[in-house]
């Protein structure tokens, strides 16, 4: 059985102005790309395919022609693999394409086009995608994330791997069932590590092994796109029509009834509030997230107002990592390390900040030149800021720890980010999440809000609802044989 494996993901806030490219991509193919998803040594009696996987981290929009360009090659790709048995298509389901009013949908069902309507095409999605018709229309098998912060990615691939391989082995087939829920909240809301979603989600197992059920999903959707198809729902896999639709009304049912329960899962405040806090801190490390500038909910990266409210506030041992500022970066790359350099910080990608002009003493470098990931530490004025010329985030110990930072011992940590990553989490005495300007700004309901669909919660909170599922074509061309 032949089976052709790949995909497209990023998450693209319509807040942001910078628009992604192919330089923003890491591709992944052949044995890497098994062995990414966790295909290697698995299902020896199937044939696996890896075409590529683009991946992106979280930014604004998607340039056409570079939505195109990886659209035809991965088609082209597909093609060459004809016949096929099966298809795993490792999405994400938030990207967005400027004059593409359903990207994912775009790619499916060109997929799903070339491959045929025999074809079994198996999906698996972040949590906070968005899903449609058109998308459930073209599909076999979906299987979303269960954990944010991610910590299933690899479980999930499998998960959608597993069951088109059971299809494929003569198991029975699987429908697909969504049902929207008109709510839209962000992450840093609805983590599984809190309460409410953390029950929501623990109760999905328990409805994989119904009669007829295959895969529960509860899908928060991305709320910093205003568009069209910005929604949650539930998504069910199953064997029986009836009984998937009524499982996605029911997961669809006790998001809706939760929805006034979500709260930050840790204190979050006004910039101003958190500076108050940092300065009355005594145990270490304090870690702050500057939530509206988070590079891995689709923001920027480039703004320096909690560095210039930071300084004027004369507060010193923080660690900021990072700003991403590629002249400045560049400037600090080609001086030697110790040397003073006369720097502008922020705004490096137009983001509309205001700049912090200083001083800084060169530190250690990361990356290089040729892969245009240049990193360098300088210091000023008692802080620490890593300059980064792409776009990244702060997630992991050694990211410190490359510069010579050991966070457990350092006194502040800044870092752009929403919800803190498992490492910084577990490592956080306090943590504090700011509320602060951006491309994917906590205070949602203060965005523009043109294309969303109407109502949704929390930008109208006056209206009733009653869950309704939708069956996949696929699932009514089921009925029709029989």
């Amino acid at each position: 059985m032949k089976i052709a494996v790949g995909g497209i993901h990023t998450e693209c806030s319509t807040y942001s102005h910078v628009l992604q490219t192919e330089r923003d991509f890491r591709i992944a193919e052949g044995a890497g790309l098994l062995d990414q998803i966790g295909l290697t040594g698995k299902f020896p009696d199937m044939d696996f395919r890896p075409l590529f996987h683009a991946r992106a981290i979280p930014g604004g929009p998607v340039h056409p022609d570079c939505y195109r360009a990886f659209k035809s090659r991965f088609l082209n790709d597909l093609e060459m693999e004809l016949p096929l048995d099966g298809v795993l298509l490792i999405m994400h389901g938030a990207m967005h394409v400027p004059d593409i009013e359903d990207v994912e949908g775009d790619w499916i069902a060109s997929v799903r086009e070339l491959v045929g309507p025999d074809v079994p095409i198996a999906v698996s999605y972040d949590l906070h995608g968005n899903v449609t018709q058109k998308i459930v229309d073209q599909i076999d098998i979906f299987c979303a994330y269960r954990t944010a912060p991610h910590i299933d990615v690899r479980e999930t691939h499998l998960r959608a791997a597993t069951h088109l391989v059971d299809q494929l082995r003569g198991g029975p087939r699987r429908l697909v069932a969504w049902a929207p829920v008109p709510v839209l909240l962000p992450g840093e809301r609805t983590s599984t590590e809190d309460l409410p979603a953390k029950a929501l989600y623990e109760r999905l197992p328990a409805m994989d092994l119904l009669p007829g059920v295959c895969d529960s999903n509860l899908m928060v959707g991305y709320v910093w796109a205003d568009i069209g198809r910005a929604t949650a729902c539930a998504v069910v896999t199953g064997t029986d029509p009836e009984v998937i639709a009524r499982v996605a009304e029911e997961i669809a049912a006790a998001y809706w009834e939760a929805r006034h329960e979500f709260e930050f899962g840790v204190p979050t405040k006004p910039l101003a509030e958190c500076l108050d806090d940092a300065e009355a801190a005594t145990s270490r490390p304090f870690i702050l997230a500057d939530s509206g500038d988070n590079p891995t909910g689709g923001g920027v990266g480039d703004r320096s107002d909690v560095l210039f409210a930071w300084l004027d506030r004369g507060l010193t041992d923080g660690v900021f990592a990072g700003i991403t500022d590629p002249q400045s970066a560049a400037a600090a790359w080609t001086a030697d390390e110790g040397s003073l350099l006369p720097l502008s910080i922020g705004g490096g990608l137009g983001s509309s900040s205001r700049k912090v002009t200083v001083n800084a003493v060169v530190g250690p470098k990361a990356g290089s030149e040729p892969e245009g990931n240049r990193e360098v530490l300088v210091r000023f004025k008692g802080n620490s800021v890593v300059l980064t010329e792409r776009r990244r985030p702060f997630h992991n110990l050694e990211d410190f720890r490359r510069f010579g930072i050991e966070p457990e011992s350092t006194r502040f940590l800044i870092v752009k980010s929403g919800y803190l990553s498992p490492e910084l989490a577990a490592l956080a005495n306090p943590p504090r999440m700011a509320l602060t300007d951006g491309a994917v700004n906590q205070e949602i309901t203060a965005l523009s809000n043109t294309a969303r669909p109407e109502p949704s919660f929390p930008f109208e909170h006056n209206f009733s609802w009653t869950p309704s599922a939708r069956q996949s074509a696929r699932a009514f061309q089921r009925k029709r044989q029989n």
